[in-house]
């Protein structure tokens, strides 16, 4: 599995294992989460992908139950994500759903998530939504300072628009290495409103959230698209969904798409993606697919 760098301080494989349905398994024992993250090793896929709210706020503690104990904490990068509070586990008494990019927020955040993951450091910390309350000043010094005391080792974004980002990056001394978006054959936006032609022009690699569209690929109103990486996929030997992940890693941004399931054999089989070639015609007839008529 190819391997990228996030600035200069982190690395990861070039598909990474989303965790934000690890709670929801009907099986959350340490063996069978173990089981996943063993059979990411052995394809070269070695960050996984958390952050606090997922699984109503207890993902992070099922990782850490399937860590503690074992040697696969030294084998893998954790990424995790703060500032949504919602009213569900230890934040049950809020009123509403917002988000909290204050420093006190975010230094608990991250203190809570280390303890439930039973991990010394993070090693990518995102922002979850751009908080139209944000200071920036404020939330750039403490994750500034965040990374000084070692608590994490890089900073990233989710969500952010490019003047989002822009806003933060001028309040902080460390780089922001990622922009985690959805993006998709189905959720093909960020290709043309800007999205990631300023990820690409400052050198910020993103990150794919719901590559799949979470399984819309295979709905019947998606028909046409279905059927046109159904036609490309006996040519490369492959299947519907590598294609679809395929077409996302042969973009010059260098995307990296975040894989979730539960399911043993699919998580096994996210290496397929990685082993194809989709050259530009076949880009482009998978983008025309998508668009439903050619490019202009």
């Amino acid at each position: 599995m190819e391997r990228v760098a996030l600035g200069a301080d982190v690395t990861m494989s070039r598909i990474v294992y989303g965790m934000w349905r690890l709670a929801d398994d009907s099986d959350t024992s340490p063996a069978h989460v173990q089981a996943k993250i063993e059979s990411c090793l052995a394809q070269g896929i070695t960050t996984m992908d958390q952050a606090d709210i997922y699984g109503g706020y207890m993902a992070e503690e099922v990782l850490g139950n399937a860590l503690r104990g074992t040697g696969l904490r030294d084998q893998i990068e954790i990424v995790t994500k703060c500032d949504i509070v919602a009213p569900a586990g230890r934040h049950a008494a809020a009123r509403v759903k917002y988000y909290d990019t204050s420093r006190a927020h975010i230094t608990a955040s991250v203190d809570a998530s280390l303890q439930l993951m039973g991990i010394d450091q993070i090693d990518l910390l995102l922002i979850h939504r751009p908080d139209p309350m944000m200071d920036h000043h404020e939330t750039g010094s403490a994750l500034d300072d965040l990374v000084s005391s070692g608590k994490i080792r890089a900073v990233g974004v989710s969500n952010f628009r490019p003047w989002d980002m822009d806003l933060l990056q001028s309040a902080m001394k460390t780089p922001i290495v990622t922009n985690q978006i959805e993006i998709s054959v189905l959720h093909h936006a960020p290709f043309t409103n800007g999205d990631i032609a300023y990820l690409q022009q400052h050198g910020v690699l993103p990150m794919a959230w719901s590559p799949l569209a979470g399984g819309a690929l295979f709905d019947a109103a998606n028909r046409p698209l279905h059927d046109a990486l159904a036609d490309v996929a006996p040519r490369l030997d492959s299947d519907v969904t590598s294609v679809a992940v395929a077409w996302l890693l042969a973009h010059p941004a260098r995307i990296i798409p975040v894989m979730g399931t539960n399911n043993l054999e699919r998580i096994a089989a996210f290496e397929k993606a990685a082993a194809l070639t989709i050259d530009r015609q076949t880009w482009y007839e998978i983008y025309t697919a998508a668009l439903g008529d050619e490019v202009p």
